[in-house]
């Protein structure tokens, strides 16, 4: 979140595409898929007009390669509780690779409270809740190459209080 808000007070445009740039995954892949994908979701944006276009995993053609099963279940059953509890209207509410308008970008940002991995799903809840509208394109995320997974126990408690939080507070 405090990079997001760093960020737009550098953003000149009406729109802003955030995705993970921690240089934890292989530069050359990161670069090159933000490049391919770019002009689907500005493609996506104007198709529908979109309040917000979001990178996903989990439908269409997208999908997940390099992680072992443990992480791929622990990224699905998050989503799935997700989708359970909360209604989003979106398929992969952790991913990070997403378009907003900038605006909006703005607003979600006065409103959402969580940190760490509750933080993306927050959201697209908050904007659903909030009337924006949402869009999705099929993207294919990589693992690292370098470095490793922030996400552990900790992280997983902290997702399903943020969840629980959300499922109570809206």
């Amino acid at each position: 979140g405090t990079a997001y808000i760093h960020g737009m007070k550098y953003a000149s445009g009406n729109f802003i595409v955030i995705m993970d740039a921690d240089l934890s995954h292989h530069v050359r892949l990161h670069f090159l898929g933000f490049f391919l994908i770019k002009p689907i979701v500005y493609r996506k944006q104007k198709e529908g007009n979109f309040d917000i276009v979001s990178g996903t995993r989990y439908k269409g053609n997208g999908g997940v390669y390099g992680w072992d099963l443990k992480r791929k279940l622990i990224s699905r059953g998050a989503n799935f509780l997700t989708q359970v509890l909360l209604r989003p209207g979106a398929s992969d509410l952790t991913g990070s690779f997403r378009l907003y308008r900038k605006e909006v970008l703005e607003k979600l940002m006065e409103k959402c409270v969580s940190k760490g991995y509750v933080f993306q799903m927050e959201m697209i809840v908050r904007a659903r809740q909030l009337g924006f509208t949402v869009g999705e394109v099929p993207i294919s995320f990589v693992d690292r190459v370098y470095g490793e997974s922030k996400l552990g126990g900790n992280e997983i408690v902290s997702f399903l209080k943020g969840l629980l939080t959300l499922f109570a507070t809206t």
